[in-house]
Order: structure tokens, then sequence, then C-alpha cells
């Protein structure tokens, strides 16, 4: 049967109680942390040795939409009606709106040091406390906005820049490519314009999401069920084009061994992107 995940301001107070719920079990359990653990695992960047499964790589996508898969899968074990809802930021922009209130991800962090103090996530509740992680801090941090530097949420002419892009990605198939879907998507730049949509959007919310332990706060789960909305958009425009590379590049290739193509594994897992590419059998956004 396919499940709907819905917008997050669409969620009724039960969805989101239950969505909630079902975080802090996962939490409880241990498995939440698994999935940070794993993410940082995986946050391969381009002057780094070794494959780049995750971050930087045509797989960027593929990657996610299964990561949020398996972070749904478990989310059901616990309460099979709960769905990973999807963050429309070029709707809700501010640091008041959907998904920033008290009975969902709680609010921004408190100036002195980025703290969150509100909802279900805020430290103090003893339900959230960060193990996994690339710092010492054990509290959900977030600054969203950047008040003292202040940076503007993408809006919708930035997901069209990258929709109407009707190639998946082009060599040298890094963060320094200016032309394809990927990485149009995923925001890396230069010069005036560094962050755009999906590394925008990290860098708005500020605090944990800054780097490879993202996953800790949960926001993370609707930030990349947006962006795999967005893929699927760009799949519905885009017919006649697929996941690219189609093939691995050459032992002569900078590239060689450390980009996943079409029919590669996508590690972790087993699957390949080929098989990632169409989702209409599991679920579809409402």
């Amino acid at each position: 049967m396919v499940y709907v995940r819905k917008n997050v301001s669409k969620l009724t107070r039960t969805e989101r109680r239950r969505f909630v719920e079902a975080l802090l079990e996962l939490k409880r359990s241990g498995e939440y942390d698994e999935f940070v653990r794993l993410h940082i695992e995986h946050f391969v960047g381009d002057g780094d040795r070794g494959l780049r499964a995750a971050h930087m790589t045509p797989s960027f996508l593929p990657w996610h939409r299964q990561f949020v898969l398996d972070l749904e899968s478990a989310l059901q074990r616990v309460d099979p009606s709960v769905t990973v809802p999807y963050w429309d930021w070029t709707r809700d922009r501010s640091p008041t709106s959907v998904p920033w209130s008290d009975d969902l991800l709680g609010g921004t962090g408190r100036p002195v040091d980025r703290q969150v103090m509100t909802g279900p996530f805020a430290y103090r509740t003893g339900n959230w406390t960060i193990r996994e992680s690339i710092t010492n801090v054990e509290f959900l941090t977030r600054n969203l906005g950047r008040p003292r530097d202040p940076i503007d949420l993408p809006t919708r002419d930035d997901l069209n820049w990258a929709l109407k892009d009707p190639v998946y990605d082009v060599a040298p198939w890094d963060s320094t490519v200016t032309k394809g879907f990927r990485n149009k998507m995923e925001g890396w730049g230069s010069g005036r314009v560094v962050w755009r949509n999906h590394n925008r959007v990290h860098r708005w919310v500020g605090g944990v999401m800054l780097g490879g332990a993202s996953v800790n706060d949960p926001v993370f789960w609707l930030v990349h069920a947006f962006v795999d909305m967005q893929w699927q958009r760009w799949q519905r425009r885009h017919r006649k084009h697929r996941y690219l590379p189609a093939k691995p590049p050459g032992r002569n290739s900078e590239q060689y061994g450390r980009i996943v193509a079409r029919h590669e594994r996508l590690p972790p897992w087993d699957m390949t992107p080929d098989e990632m590419e169409d989702m209409s059998q599991i679920y579809r956004y409402e």
C-alpha cells in the first residue's frame, strides 16, 4: 500500500504528537543514534580520499532517499501510522512558523550557547541528549536565520532554477560543477552565492545542522523529504533524463572509484541508484 508524506504545516495535532513520540522512542532505544553515526561515516568531501556516496556526488539524492526511507521504516515499527513530513521552506520561512512550534520541533537556540530550550527535543526535557557528534556538546543547538549575520531561506525561484536543468549531473561529478540538477539542488557554490537550496537551508537552521552530525536535529528529515520531493518533480518534468553517470569513470579519471554510477552498489546498502529512481509503489507526496 502506498503511503503519504504530508506537508508538516498540514499535520493534525495527533499526527504531530505521534511523529514526535515515535522519534523519541527511537532515541530512547538507541536506534536514532545509529542514523547519526551512519551519516557522519558517509560525510566524505571532495578533499577526502575514498568513495563519496552521500555528499558532493551524484548519489546525494538516492543516498538520502534511502536514508529517509530507513528512518521512516524505523518510525513505523514504533507507530505504523507515522510517515516523515516535509518542510516547504519556500512557504514557511520564519523562525516562528511551522515546524518550529513547541509541540513539534521547538524553536531556535538561546543567544549565549545556541541551546534549544523549547519543544520535545530540548536537552532539559531529558529526552534528547546528543551522544554521537563531532563535538562534545550534548544539547541540540540552532541559530535560525543567523540574526547576527542574517541569511534567507531559498525561494521558489531558487528551486525552479534547479528544476529546469534537464541534465541530472555532469563531470567532474563533485561540488565544483555549475550545471546539472544534482548540485543545483544540493547547493555547493562559490563566489557571491556560496550556498543554495539544500545547503542554504542547513546554514539557515545553524547549530548542529552545519556538519556531518546534522541528523541530531530532527528537522534534518523534514528537509530531506522536501529535497526528495524536488527530485520527484524533476523526474516528472524531464522524463527522458536519468541519473548520471550511467557508467563509472575510467581508471585514468580522478573520480575513478570515488563516485557511484547508475548500476553500482550504493553503500552501505545493496541497492543501486537505478533501483532508487522510482518510489511510486512505496510513497507519494501530498
